[in-house]
């Protein structure tokens, strides 16, 4: 990124945007998943969230969209999809009617089986070494830390959404 202070344009050069490369990488890589995930009849974004799902057998829907910077209405179709699928189970908390719980089926369960081998095919598919991989990956994760769903009194808005 070029910090030229003499052409007042230059912050509208696209080799001067952080974001740019953020979206061009992001994009490529959920590419790179796309033969692998639909081996699983999954899209990206289904795959993130068994994988939440994997991780935790039950999760009310607030917990999940934070966890995977997910609105609402990002998430109610997508919940909608993994149950029609018969991954999941959504159901009404039985002490707050408000809060949806989300239930790993065994369907579901018996799909971690299928997708195991992904993450180390796509290993094979992206160029980058492991320390590379675990340096970027640390950067990602303070930024997400430090800039998605702050608090509001700190003037931030929690929006759950990835772009601002």
């Amino acid at each position: 990124m070029e910090n030229n202070q003499t052409d007042k344009y230059a912050g509208l050069r696209l080799s001067n945007q952080l974001c740019f490369p953020l979206y061009a990488c992001a994009k490529e890589v959920v590419r790179s998943y796309k033969p692998f995930l639909d081996e699983l009849d999954l899209t990206y974004t289904q795959y993130i969230a068994m994988m939440v799902f994997w991780e935790e057998k039950e999760i009310n829907v607030k917990a999940r969209g934070e966890r995977l910077y997910l609105d609402s209405g990002t998430l109610t179709p997508l919940l909608k999809k993994l149950e029609e699928k018969g991954y999941i189970k959504r159901e009404r908390s039985k002490t707050d009617e408000r809060n949806l719980i989300i239930t790993l089926t065994g369907e579901g369960e018996m799909l971690k089986e299928r997708a195991v081998a992904v993450p180390g095919k796509i290993t094979g598919c992206i160029n980058i070494s492991k320390e590379d991989a675990q340096i970027l990956h640390d950067i990602l994760d303070k930024f997400l830390r430090e800039n998605v769903h702050k608090d509001a009194s700190n003037g931030k808005k929690d929006s759950g959404k990835s772009e601002k």
